[in-house]
């Protein structure tokens, strides 16, 4: 199984649950009434109809018929989705390491056609070199083993193929100069950092911005934040705002197109991918 099957089976699970969610409104059943009919919660068909959960065929096969979904031919397709939504993602062996919420996000990440992202803490994940990760990773965590540190970063090296598959998306970054003052590690680490950064940002499906401080105040005023499109048109784009404990999916056209607004701000306000290699060259001199 490939990446990119693998991350399209989360694709499939949320593009399931949103098919499912319409049905059920359609036929006016609430998610409790539902849930009933599955013995299972109203939180569960919440879950369901979101993609953050893994579908049992019984409870679709259930599901569709309170839904009044009888003929074969409409039954069928949405049974091979919840078939196929199930697949493990690669990431799953790392599930010893990978919070239940970012196991979303990675397997989105994966099969989104364009990821746009803006940092404020430290380098996008997705950009960190190895010594980088490993000091991110140990910078709070006294209580992790040094297998545990392996391990989350080997996850994250592991998502970084995407940068060179061919068939991966596009990617723009834009990183406050916050991100590249704040050092993680010692001057040879965030030397390596700084040279990687121009390199990668060299490759023809990555777009890399500095937002300086002389800029002043600007829209990623609320923070770090993604944006994820699919090449699926009948899915959503969708937010990513990762939290301490938790995350937040948001794909409502309204909230979605804010970010959208603060994101297109950042480009414009920010240097160009050219003028923005000067100034990491210029920090590099620095360090």
């Amino acid at each position: 199984m490939t990446a990119g099957e693998s991350s399209g089976s989360v694709v499939r699970r949320i593009l399931l649950g949103s098919q499912l969610r319409r049905l059920r409104e359609s036929r006016g059943i609430t998610r409790e009434q539902a849930g009933y009919s599955i013995r299972a919660s109203e939180s569960k068909i919440s879950r369901m109809e979101l993609g953050r959960v893994s579908f049992k065929a019984r409870d679709v096969e259930d599901l569709l018929t309170l839904y009044g979904v009888t003929d074969e031919a409409e039954r069928g397709p949405l049974l091979d989705l919840a078939r196929e939504a199930n697949l493990a993602g690669w990431w799953h062996s790392y599930s010893d390491v990978l919070p239940g919420w970012f196991q979303t996000y990675v397997g989105l990440e994966g099969a989104a056609s364009l990821i746009r992202a803006y940092e404020v803490q430290f380098v996008h994940g997705l950009l960190q070199t190895e010594a980088y990760a490993h000091a991110v990773v140990t910078r709070n965590a006294d209580k992790i083993s040094h297998a545990e540190v392996e391990r989350r970063v080997a996850l994250r090296l592991e998502r970084q193929k995407l940068l060179v598959d061919e068939r991966g998306p596009q990617l723009h970054f834009v990183l406050d100069e916050a991100a590249l003052r704040r050092p993680y590690g010692d001057r040879s680490v965030m030397r390596g950092q700084l040279e990687h950064l121009i390199e990668v940002s060299e490759r023809p499906n990555v777009t890399l911005q500095v937002m300086p401080f002389s800029f002043g105040g600007h829209s990623g005023e609320s923070g770090a934040f993604a944006l994820l499109r699919f090449p699926e048109s009948d899915l959503s784009d969708v937010v990513y705002l990762e939290q301490l404990t938790s995350a937040l999916y948001l794909d409502k056209r309204e909230e979605v197109a804010l970010y959208e607004k603060a994101m297109e701000r950042l480009q414009k306000d920010s240097p160009n991918p050219d003028q923005t290699r000067d100034l990491l060259r210029g920090l590099l001199q620095l360090s």
